[in-house]
């Protein structure tokens, strides 16, 4: 069995003519990891994925697979395997010759082969299905199949991109678990393609956050979630009520910040003139007013509120014309047209310096 390997991308950029798919990329692979790469259709999350299995060659940068330089590497001879979207069996093939068919390339023997076979179909949970045909399969066993498949190669780093976007919502959290475990169990590094923030949150060691080709945010999901880095990942990673202010007064690591629900106090140690946002997240913003320790931010009017099963979600429409968002109990939903407070512990405003300050995010595994 291959053992995992760090994977590391290092100044990678991939050009097309005058269109950038991605650009400036450095990012580090940890062995062993559920590494999850998060961001709108057109943010270079694909690309990646096809960099790091070989079927792109950058224009620029290097892909590093332990110690070894894999850039110009195939992929039929680099320590990676892709299971792609729509699964890509052969519907001629039984399960078994399915999930054999990179082996039976490689020329392994017969009797091997068909005891890889088994394990591999063991592992997904579709142990004594080799004989069965493709057509016969439902969708959440066609997806075992094909990583069954990857998991026969032994590969280093198993690639998925979207792998769960076919399915529904039952059985993508379903699949969602299994391929957790799955991880788990062989020590593989995944890497791992979706839009779906629940998604990347439910799976991943690491979530990298894409947009325009470039990484905004990079960390473990409870950081990247508690604290953005970037307004888009704030927005992206999750909803947020975002606050536009500046800074006007700096004192002992803490910065007084006007905006228009009011002046707000943050530890901070940006100087008096910066732009900054303030990013609450909806289960934070209370509709109430502002108790000890908490930061009253006016009120605002309520526009729509929508029975989600364990919470309410209430949209709301602040001072200046502030969009707002909260998640309460369902019989604490106020109504619409309802004037309330927004108030929110201070220790739950999230500040994200503008552009042109943020912190600096490449390569950066939350550390």
């Amino acid at each position: 069995m291959s053992a995992a390997q760090d994977m590391r991308l290092s100044g990678v950029a991939k050009r097309y003519g005058e269109t950038t798919a991605v650009e400036d990329i450095d990012l580090d692979i940890p062995a062993g990891s559920y590494v999850v790469l998060l961001g709108p259709s057109g943010s270079g999350k694909t690309t990646l994925l096809s960099i790091l299995g070989g079927f792109t060659v950058p224009s620029e940068g290097r892909v590093l697979l332990g110690d070894a330089d894999v850039t110009d590497v195939p992929p039929a001879k680099r320590l990676t395997v892709t299971v792609f979207q729509d699964y890509a069996l052969f519907p001629h093939l039984s399960v078994g010759d399915n999930v054999g068919f990179g082996l039976s390339v490689r020329r392994m023997p017969k009797q091997k082969t068909a005891r890889r076979v088994n394990e591999a179909l063991t592992l997904v949970g579709l142990p004594g299905m080799a004989g069965r045909r493709v057509h016969e399969l439902s969708g959440g066993q066609k997806q075992r199949v094909a990583l069954a498949r990857a998991i026969a190669l032994d590969p280093a780093v198993l690639l998925l991109d979207e792998p769960l976007g076919a399915l529904d919502l039952h059985l993508r959290r379903q699949m969602q678990d299994e391929l957790r475990s799955l991880q788990r169990t062989t020590a593989k590094s995944f890497v791992h393609v979706t839009h779906d923030q629940e998604e990347a949150m439910a799976l991943a060691d690491l979530i990298v956050i894409m947009k325009d080709g470039r990484i905004e945010d990079v960390g473990p999901p409870d950081r990247v979630y508690r604290s953005p880095r970037t307004r888009f990942a704030a927005t992206f990673m999750g909803e947020s009520t975002i606050l536009d202010g500046r800074v006007v007064a700096c004192n002992g690591g803490e910065a007084r910040i006007e905006t228009a629900q009011g002046p707000l106090t943050v530890v901070t140690d940006l100087p008096a003139g910066a732009g900054v946002a303030i990013a609450i997240r909806p289960e934070k913003l209370l509709l109430r007013a502002a108790k000890a320790g908490e930061t009253g931010l006016g009120e605002a009017t309520v526009r729509v509120v929508t029975f989600q099963g364990s919470f309410a979600r209430v949209t709301l429409e602040g001072n200046d014309g502030l969009a707002a968002l909260a998640k309460v109990a369902p019989e604490a939903a106020p109504r619409p047209g309802d004037r309330v407070a927004l108030t929110a512990a201070a220790a739950d405003l999230m500040l994200i310096a503008d552009d042109s300050r943020r912190a600096e995010t490449k390569g950066d595994a939350g550390r």
